[in-house]
């Protein structure tokens, strides 16, 4: 008698002290569902709580899910770490939907007869499964030499040729903008650390500043200033040229770009206070623990007049190559700042173009479904006008938004970009398992968040390998679909190399639809 009122002490009371509570809760006022059926509304919230991570998992089909497909992610993953991206059976694309296609040659190139730098072989690591159970997998990791395939000397990108210090590329594929607080240390270093091992490529230190940890690496770095003007201000908010000067001596800053808009966040950045540790601060040149937020223009431009005079300050004044990063709205839009452009005779040394698809650790729904175009045709755009004002040849065009995988990039670049930037491809590649989390601080892979607990999770010393191996997987497959497309390097794709299907079956060349224009 005494052992079964024990039990029900033990195990029935608490059970009735906690749906008790529920109970109560239920009643307050706020959630109608609960206080019509208390527990079953409470289930109903805890299924829709995890509801993300079942869909992931289980229910979104493997072409379907947003903003990646798994079979972008999976790709990417295997890209990764064990550097392949061999396929069974065939794509899962839907070829029944409209899109854009490569166009292969007759008499594709081999290997042999592309212009590539193979000349080096550097240190590498991978992984290889050793057995693969049910639910288990065994792995290890080798060691080998691979192949950086690099651009040849001749088809090298050169940024800003008429700087004192111009930025000279052999790669076309680098990590796009993420700032100190927004993302780790942990990513940083093992990001910057992955670009450096495979050479050609760099990183985009985001709006929040320079900190130590982007120059750790030795890896080329775009240093961004934002409306904010992080880590580029004064003790009164305004912006130093003193900082700027100090910035440009340092010499992997390889160039500086302007950030008049992100694609998914032309409204202007937010960074909470809980983030703003004394590291950032530091960086960001704000008060330790208080809330920033950046404008959505930089206050004293106003005009495109105003814009050029401030590009040309700072490439005079440093020396290094000055870009500004757009996002396109209609070709319209474009018209002054290029008629300004030729009158001043002020030119940026590059334009990023942001598509609307662009990703952010943080940003509002509104702004990230709605607002600017979509990459592909911001960049027919924006390659369109500059060639009609003939002026194409005095700026590179980076591009950036959702480009992961080398037949998006190739697309990318047929359609008017010299370069690529990706962040969530390297946030991938680094561990992200698209948990949703970003704006909270507490991602679990450790990237978006600069809580020490949390950034344990990513091992830099591990994850810069993957890094490695996703720039250079990526990189070599762009020159196996150049091949394939009858040409010896990505820097030969041209419109004529894609090819838009529609709905209905019907098929037209990029070239025939959006013929390069004729200059004014």
């Amino acid at each position: 008698m005494v052992i079964v009122i024990v039990m029900i002490v033990v195990l029935l009371l608490p059970l009735i002290a906690f749906f008790g509570y529920m109970f109560a809760l239920s009643k307050q006022p706020k959630h109608s569902i609960i206080r019509s059926h208390p527990f079953l509304g409470w289930l109903r919230y805890l299924l829709e709580k995890l509801g993300p991570e079942f869909r992931q998992y289980w229910f979104d089909n493997d072409t379907g899910g947003r903003p990646f497909s798994r079979n972008d992610f999976i790709g990417l993953v295997y890209a990764a770490k064990y550097r392949t991206d061999l396929i069974s059976f065939g794509g899962k694309r839907d070829y029944e939907k409209p899109g854009y296609y490569l166009s292969n040659a007759m008499f594709p190139k081999l290997t042999g007869e592309l212009r590539v730098d193979n000349n080096e072989l550097v240190a590498g690591k991978k992984y290889i499964i050793t057995s693969e159970g049910l639910i288990t997998r065994k792995e290890k990791m080798i060691d080998e030499k691979i192949k950086k395939w690099l651009l040849h000397d001749d088809d090298a990108i050169v940024v800003g040729e008429n700087r004192k210090y111009p930025w000279r590329l052999k790669g076309m594929f680098g990590a796009s903008a993420t700032s100190y607080g927004a993302v780790g240390e942990n990513y940083i270093q093992s990001t910057g650390n992955g670009a450096f091992m495979a050479g050609g490529s760099w990183i985009n230190t985001g709006e929040g500043g320079v900190a130590d940890v982007h120059l750790a690496s030795g890896a080329d770095v775009v240093s961004q200033i934002g409306p904010g003007m992080y880590g580029f201000r004064d003790s009164e908010g305004r912006f130093s040229i003193e900082e700027f000067k100090l910035k440009a001596a340092i010499d992997n800053i390889k160039a500086f770009e302007l950030k008049f808009h992100q694609g998914a966040k032309i409204r202007g950045g937010h960074l909470e206070g809980s983030k703003v540790n004394e590291k950032i601060a530091a960086a960001r040149k704000v008060p330790v623990g208080k809330s920033v937020n950046s404008p959505n223009r930089f206050e004293a431009l106003s005009t495109p007049e105003e814009a050029l005079t401030f590009i040309s300050s700072l490439q005079e004044a440093g020396g290094k190559p000055v870009g500004i990063k757009i996002v396109v709205g209609d070709p319209k839009r474009l018209e002054p700042l290029f008629e300004a452009m030729i009158r001043m005779n002020i030119y940026p040394d590059f334009i990023t173009v942001d598509g609307s698809e662009g990703g952010s650790g943080a940003t509002y729904k509104a702004m990230a479904d709605s607002m600017g175009l979509p990459l592909y045709a911001a960049l027919l755009i924006l390659d369109d006008a500059a060639r009609r004002f003939g002026i194409r040849n005095r700026f590179r065009i980076f591009a950036s938004g959702k480009l992961v995988t080398p037949d998006k990039v190739a697309i990318a670049l047929a359609l008017g970009a010299d370069c690529v930037n990706s962040a969530r491809g390297f946030m991938m590649a680094n561990g992200c398992i698209m948990a949703f989390q970003c704006h909270t601080g507490k991602c679990p892979t450790g990237i978006t968040t600069t809580d020490a607990k949390y950034q344990e999770a990513l091992a830099p010393e591990e994850k810069q390998w993957r890094v490695m191996n996703y720039i250079l997987q990526l990189r070599e497959g762009l020159f196996s679909l150049s091949a394939a497309c009858g040409l010896e390097s990505p820097r030969d794709l041209k419109r004529e190399h894609v090819i838009l299907a529609n709905e209905s079956g019907q098929t037209f060349r990029i070239a025939d639809l959006f013929p390069y224009p004729d200059a004014n």
